[in-house]
């Protein structure tokens, strides 16, 4: 098989989680980006097929059509604050964490 599409990078650091994906080929409008349950993040959209008229295809590697990728976050993100940004055909997504989710330092008093 040709793996998940699309393929998607996360990491996080200390303020929020991060989704990189390359989508090439796919126009601004066809993308669909949502947020929900807290920390589930789900990519949706459609990569048009090329109208190719009087024409052999002879190789047809690329997929297209539609396509959804949803993925459970580690943690609780905070939604209104979510960004994302679509530059030469790759996806970011950055996606603060929720104040819950941030770690804490606890102070550890002594007697």
């Amino acid at each position: 098989g040709g793996g998940t599409f699309p393929a998607l990078n996360v990491w996080e650091d200390e303020d929020a989680y991060h989704v990189e994906s390359e989508l090439p080929g796919l126009a601004l409008k066809d993308l669909e980006i949502l947020v929900n349950g807290g920390n589930q993040l789900t990519v949706k959209g459609e990569r048009k097929e090329p109208e190719v008229k009087e024409a052999t295809w002879h190789r047809r590697e690329r997929g297209f059509g539609r396509f959804a990728r949803a993925l459970e976050l580690p943690g609780q993100v905070d939604p209104d604050r979510v960004e994302a940004s679509f530059r030469d055909g790759v996806l970011r997504v950055d996606l603060p964490k929720a104040e819950q989710a941030k770690a804490r330092r606890i102070e550890v008093k002594a007697d």
